[in-house]
């Protein structure tokens, strides 16, 4: 196709209604990585985790029993498939549809352990989550508002206004308060002390891959080139 979207040649689109998936090589590549690793996870055992006791010289081992096992791995699949669905999504509604639901299922593949402090965390990650929800949908309100599409291929076209700025901030600000990153990262933190590698792998590889696409989409929306 004849359409260059940040430098990137398009390769084609698939419309499948009001949800288009545009395929370009770097969000391609990001769509397979997070397909492998979700992939590993579905096979993958968790490990024991070994905590050094306190007082004593006998170390902890700490396993995660079998029906939370499966439970994590349901998520931890859920989470990696919709972090893949956000990778080639050409529209911005179903781009932040995809964020919500890896923040939810983020806190859901911790909230089946029993450690209070872990718990204690990813309560606190989900009330950030909830509140981040609204300068989420609000910024894609916002440039749907001032340009009249939500697609990605239209508004790549589309002259930027200040409303447009103004938006792509809030954007910004909702992803990371559903992903967790910085200034958000300390109501998040203690979810790792949880045992269940590599589930808890995937919440770190869905912020990362979502936060390289946002800044795509932002780039796509202001236009500084």
């Amino acid at each position: 196709m004849d359409i260059i979207l940040l430098g990137q040649q398009l390769l084609g689109y698939i419309p499948l209604g009001d949800i288009v998936l545009y395929l370009a090589p770097l969000n391609l590549f990001m769509f397979a990585g997070s397909l492998a690793f979700t992939t590993l996870i579905a096979i993958s055992r968790t490990e024991t985790q070994v905590e050094a006791g306190i007082g004593t010289l006998k170390d902890n081992e700490v396993k995660v029993n079998k029906d939370e096992f499966k439970i994590r791995r349901f998520l931890a699949i859920v989470c990696g498939l919709a972090t893949a669905g956000a990778m080639i999504t050409g529209d911005l509604f179903n781009f932040t549809l995809f964020v919500c639901l890896i923040g939810i299922v983020n806190i859901g593949i911790v909230s089946a352990v029993k450690q209070i402090d872990v718990l204690d965390a990813a309560f606190q990650y989900g009330l950030v989550a909830m509140i981040a929800v609204l300068p989420l949908f609000g910024g894609a309100a916002m440039i749907l508002a001032s340009t009249g599409s939500l697609s990605m291929l239209e508004i790549v076209n589309i002259p930027t206004n200040a409303m447009m700025i103004f938006g792509s901030l809030l954007l910004f600000l909702g992803v990371a308060g559903e992903t967790g990153v910085a200034p958000f990262y300390a109501t998040k933190a203690e979810m790792f002390r949880t045992p269940g590698s590599p589930f808890l792998l995937i919440i770190h590889l869905s912020s990362l891959l979502v936060i390289i696409r946002v800044i795509e989409i932002l780039l796509i929306i202001n236009k500084p080139f």
